[in-house]
């Protein structure tokens, strides 16, 4: 069953401000731009050791210890400096998770990139936002929906997301320009997919911006877009669905806003249409029907007033020997108990007998050697 956001489970209340300085942005940035190093394993290395600057040095270690067949390849920091200077000449802007100018709500899920990059106008990441997700190949009833919705809810105050897909999702920016939307970019800000939607890219970011998590020149693979999925639900308080197949990148999203505890809408479709066929899936999930915008304005209202909390800051520490090597026997304990089947930290904590420091050493050395996968919830399995 769908949940309401409204069940959600409680924001940590110790979360605080930080303010990069320009070194540190480029460490993070380096650190990103890692081998084998995504979100989760960003926030671990920084966690483990204290900082962007301290983990860029551990990283060759740390790699050799899970197992790695060769060397872990380190972002080098002239490769960082072209792109933070490429960015500059794009007018592009990388927002760190953490400081004030990041999206709260985008803050609280467990895999947030620690940098975003932003083009357009930073103003409306603080704004509330509703993603409308759909179907590329989509009906001219499902693209008038569209327009109509996208615009009265930003008449009523909400940022439109999407991700510049063909279809519904450009249907929604397009509606919205005027009252401001963002575009969930699946590639690099130079990279704009598919190409010929780089003209409503530059009209929305006169209103509105353009974001993403991928270096400047990425060109997008089909395994990008569920990655984008995951930021266009993130940032937002709800996703309405408004067509989607039973197989769609539409449902991804839908089901990543649950996982988020995001609210899920689904408009009802023909259940002669294919295109119908996921969203009145959802319905019978229970996701909350959208026919007009007050359905969508009559979930969220309650919640618009709840407090965000900033996301935890970088560590202090910049110097400093690296971590210990677990010792060897509770390593070969923690690795015997995984496989490909994902299982928790807590259950690998309590089946090894080994302290919670080793075993999160262990995952952390297996992930940068690429052995391990972290999946949702906390849970990782071997590659």
């Amino acid at each position: 069953m769908y949940r309401s956001v409204r069940d959600g489970a409680a924001i940590p209340a110790d979360l605080i401000h930080v303010k990069l300085t320009p070194a540190q942005r480029l460490d993070w940035l380096r650190l990103i731009r890692s081998e084998n190093v995504g979100p989760r394993t960003f926030r671990a290395l920084v966690n483990h050791c204290g900082s962007a600057g301290a983990a860029l040095e551990a990283l060759p270690d740390l790699a050799r210890r899970g197992g790695a067949g060769r060397a872990v390849r380190v972002c080098p920091r002239e490769e960082a400096e072209r792109e933070l200077a490429a960015a500059v000449r794009m007018g592009v802007a990388f927002l760190a998770l953490g400081e004030d100018e990041y999206p709260p709500q985008l803050a609280t899920i467990d895999d947030a990139p620690p940098l975003l990059a932003l083009r357009g106008q930073v103003r409306v990441l603080k704004e509330p936002m509703i993603a409308m997700v759909g179907s590329r190949n989509a009906s001219a009833a499902g693209i008038k929906f569209t327009e109509q919705l996208a615009r009265d809810l930003g008449a009523a105050g909400f940022v439109v997301v999407s991700g510049l897909a063909r279809g519904i999702d450009a249907a929604a920016h397009r509606a919205s320009i005027a009252t401001g939307t963002v575009a969930v970019l699946a590639g690099g800000h130079d990279s704009i997919y598919p190409p010929d939607h780089a003209p409503l890219v530059e009209a929305l970011i006169e209103n509105g911006a353009a974001v993403s998590e991928m270096p400047l020149d990425y060109g997008p693979r089909g395994r990008d877009f569920p990655r984008r999925n995951r930021l266009i639900s993130g940032l937002a308080l709800g996703v309405v669905v408004v067509e989607a197949a039973q197989k769609s990148g539409s449902l991804i999203t839908g089901r990543m806003a649950l996982e988020q505890n995001r609210e899920v809408f689904a408009v009802p479709g023909s259940p002669l249409d294919p295109r119908a066929a996921g969203t009145n899936a959802l319905l019978k999930q229970g996701a909350v029907m959208v026919t007009e915008a007050e359905d969508v304005l009559t979930a969220l209202r309650p919640i618009l007033g709840r407090r965000i909390a900033p996301p935890r800051a970088e560590p202090c520490k910049e110097e400093g020997a690296p971590p210990p090597e677990p010792p060897e026997g509770a390593r070969a304990r923690i690795v015997a108990l995984l496989g490909p089947t994902p299982v928790s930290a807590d259950d690998l904590i309590r089946l090894s007998g080994a302290s919670t420091t080793v075993v999160h050493a262990t995952l952390l050395e297996l992930e940068l050697a690429g052995r391990l996968k972290r999946q949702s919830g906390g849970r990782v399995a071997l590659v």
